[in-house]
């Protein structure tokens, strides 16, 4: 709705008007629109806002056209999402401080901002290890073949092996920038910026042209954080941005996995801190795919079996999803086992394994004990 879209951006520009306190406006008065037009009384009553701020922000509010600034500002940044667009990346919007705007430059895929693909975020050190290079490829090529896109932020160190890991395996990743996404940093990744750009998807909550700023990053943490079901850190010393990644990821709730290090290694003290506060440890891939497994669907199951497949499902998903769906559940059996549904698709076991997997992350398919299937 553009009115309210406006608004988000006109808010967003107010001195002292954090992300936090745009969500608390836009629950407290149902919208920012209404929020625009309360008086200084109406807006001491959000948690967060004295009078003198709330007499502030009235005065301020005079300076601004939020249509203006929406013209004007999607001129010079044409492509962003706020909440109030239907694209905004559902998970993030769950977050209690998403980003008022939310910038983007590449390839969309809508199913990715509706949840319905399923995103874990892999980050790290800037300087990894061997160990921790080479697990990281191992992991990231596990998830991509299996179908996730996979989050990680540009930087250098285990970043960029999660880039190159998705690019060269023509898997999806996205990267979340301190920056504005048409600036690149580091230098050194700048192929890494264009290739990211080309066959993912480059994000930013700065507008274009934004330098980097040692403020920036720890902020842009949260943003990989909220679009992914679940944060894996490779390795990362106790003082490190992967570590606020894990921290917030577990303040919203999403799952933490650590690889596990050697006490010698300094690189590792963080993920033995995390593993220590309770994070999950990764003991090879398949652990890695079978706890990602575990995550409760973001679709609720419905209670009978659909007779419609999604759309813009990859092919190996809609074959799945296509013999679960057309099996006939007569004579009291109630689900495929996992062989039967590899001789009916005429796919390898690992590729099935893979499908089942995500649409069990989709809420299409539940998982039966002794390793049957069917249809939600």
């Amino acid at each position: 709705m553009v009115e309210e879209r406006a608004f988000w951006l006109a808010w967003s520009q107010m001195n002292g008007v954090g992300p936090v306190l745009l969500r608390r406006l836009q629950k407290h008065f149902g919208s920012l629109t209404t929020a625009w037009e309360a008086d200084a009384t109406a807006l001491i009553e959000v948690e967060g806002v004295g009078f003198q701020t709330a007499e502030t922000l009235v005065a301020d509010r005079k300076e601004l056209d939020p249509v203006a600034l929406l013209n004007q500002h999607e001129r010079e940044n044409p492509n962003f999402w706020t909440p109030a667009d239907a694209n905004y990346p559902r998970l993030l919007l769950e977050a209690p401080d998403p980003p008022a705007l939310l910038y983007y430059r590449g390839k969309v895929e809508l199913l990715e901002n509706q949840g319905t693909t399923p995103m874990v975020a892999i980050v790290g050190t800037r300087d990894p290890s061997d160990y921790g290079r080479r697990w990281t490829r191992r992991l990231t090529t596990t998830l991509a073949q299996s179908g996730f896109t996979v989050v990680s932020g540009l930087a250098e160190g285990i970043d960029t092996e999660v880039h190159r890991s998705c690019i060269s395996l023509h898997g999806r990743t996205l990267a979340v920038l301190g920056t504005g996404v048409d600036v690149v940093y580091p230098w050194s990744n700048r192929d890494l910026h264009q290739e990211v750009m080309q066959h993912g998807l480059l994000l930013s909550e700065y507008p274009a042209g934004t330098q980097p700023d040692r403020t920036h990053f720890p902020r842009r943490n949260r943003i990989i954080a909220g679009l992914s079901r679940a944060t894996i850190v490779m390795e990362a010393p106790l003082r490190s941005g992967a570590l606020i990644t894990a921290h917030v990821a577990n303040d919203y709730g999403r799952d933490v996995y650590v690889l596990p290090g050697s006490l010698d290694n300094p690189k590792a003290t963080g993920c033995l801190h995390l593993l220590n506060k309770g994070a999950q440890v990764i003991l090879s891939e398949a652990h890695m795919l079978e706890m990602l497994g575990t995550l409760p669907p973001l679709v609720p199951p419905t209670t009978a079996h659909q007779t419609a497949i999604p759309l813009d499902l990859a092919p190996d998903l809609e074959k799945v999803l296509q013999i679960l769906t057309n099996f006939p559940q007569d004579g009291g059996i109630d689900a495929l086992p996992f062989d039967l549904i590899v001789q009916q698709s005429a796919l390898q076991a690992g590729s099935v394994s893979s499908a089942l997997l995500q649409l069990e992350l989709m809420g299409l398919v539940s998982q039966q004990p002794g390793m049957r299937y069917q249809r939600q």
